[in-house]
Formats: C-alpha cells, sequence, structure tokens
C-alpha cells in the first residue's frame, strides 16, 4: 500500500474535508502512538506502512517508550490533530484498525501486548475497538444495520 492509498483509505473511512486534515489525524495518531511504545516496536509496526507514514510512528516522536494512558494518549491526540476528545479517540480507532489491515499479526500482537488493556485509566482496549468489532467495514455494517435498505411502500413521498 503506497501513501495515496492510505491517506485516501483513511479519507474515505473518517468522511474528512480534505488530505490535510486527513495527514494531521494520520500524524496525529501515529506520532502520539510512536512515542508511547518502544522504539524497537515503533519500528516493527512501521516496516509495513507507506515510508511517508512510517515517519511519524519511528522519527517524529521527540521520544519513544513514555508512560501515559489511554486518557492522555487521547488528549495528545486531540491536540495534535485539533479535534476535540471523542473525534480524536475515534479518529486513532479508525487509523489503528486500517493500520492492522496492512501490518503482520505478529507486528500488531507486540503492539497490544504492550499496551495494559486492564479496566482502570491504562484502558488501552478501546484503541482497539474497531478492531476488535471486525474491522471498519463490518462496525459499520453494525451501525448501519449493513446493506441496502428495503424501499418502503405505501410511501407519503411518490418519487421514494
Amino acid at each position: 500500500m503506497n501513501f495515496d492509498e492510505f491517506t485516501g483509505m483513511v479519507n474515505h473511512r473518517l468522511e474528512l474535508p480534505g488530505t490535510g486534515e486527513t495527514v494531521r489525524a494520520i500524524r496525529a495518531t501515529l506520532m502520539t502512538l510512536g512515542g508511547r511504545i518502544p522504539e524497537g516496536n515503533a519500528e516493527d509496526l512501521a516496516a509495513s506502512l507507506p515510508m511517508e507514514i512510517k515517519w511519524y510512528l519511528t522519527d517524529a516522536p521527540r521520544e519513544h517508550g513514555e508512560r501515559f494512558d489511554w486518557r492522555e494518549f487521547v488528549s495528545r491526540v486531540s491536540e495534535i490533530e485539533g479535534v476535540d476528545t471523542p473525534e480524536a479517540a475515534y479518529h486513532a480507532q479508525i487509523i489503528i484498525d486500517l493500520v492492522h489491515s496492512v501490518v503482520p499479526p505478529s507486528d500488531f500482537r507486540q503492539l497490544r501486548d504492550g499496551l495494559p488493556e486492564s479496566e482502570d485509566d491504562e484502558n488501552w482496549r478501546k484503541l482497539f475497538e474497531v478492531v476488535d468489532a471486525g474491522g471498519w467495514g463490518e462496525a459499520q455494517e453494525a451501525q448501519t444495520g449493513g446493506g441496502p435498505q428495503p424501499k418502503v411502500e405505501n410511501s407519503a413521498d411518490p418519487e421514494e
């Protein structure tokens, strides 16, 4: 997958207005994640990503392996991306789901194993909610009921 394909998929999934907002969401999520995980893990995870994207995980963070919880992660993503925290959390979940579909399972497992998924503030399980729901397509289908919706007969509007 190249840079344009990766950003195009993120843009489509997040329905952002343009490439600038899309790249900002990717940068905010991956740069913050890169600062949280050890440098070796960041390099492993980044190895399968487009060159322009991997930089956010490996070289953009000032330091790697910094300890902070899920709430702090979302707060940092929110600040970098310039969106509110619920939107930042959702963007991060969608981006991580795309990363999951691109990287080898062993590298993704290494990421999950390095982030505590308990019920307290370290609850990184929230980052993987879309992945755990079966991925973006499955999560979207679950929300919308999936597939084409049946035509409603006897509608008040004859054009429907």
